[in-house]
């Protein structure tokens, strides 16, 4: 598996940033009330941002990247597989018709 950078630095600073403070909430809070789960879920949570900070890497905005489905949301213009029924501003003309078909004022 190839794993490539695909945020910036300054979105990685603040994945770190935001994780650390997380993650030093949950701990406070863990040693107060250690049988509490749900601050653990969260401790992982953050431990996760201050990787995704450090590697540069977010899986999710890898599969943001790669989705096909994703594709009209990203750009409105041509997609390069073709003409799509969304992938221009003018598939949604007839949408405001319908609309108001359903909702006559």
């Amino acid at each position: 598996m190839n794993v490539k950078p695909n945020i910036g630095i300054l979105n990685a600073l603040i994945r770190i940033t935001a994780g650390l403070t997380i993650l030093a909430w949950c701990t406070a809070k863990l040693v107060k009330r250690p049988w509490r789960e749900s601050y653990l879920l969260v401790a992982i949570c953050g431990a996760m941002k201050v990787a995704e900070g450090i590697v540069r890497y977010c899986p999710l905005t890898a599969m943001y990247e790669k989705c096909p489905v994703m594709e009209p949301l990203k750009k409105c213009g041509s997609t390069a597989g073709g003409s799509s029924e969304y992938s221009s501003m003018d598939g949604m003309e007839g949408l405001n018709d319908e609309v108001e078909a359903h909702n006559p004022t």
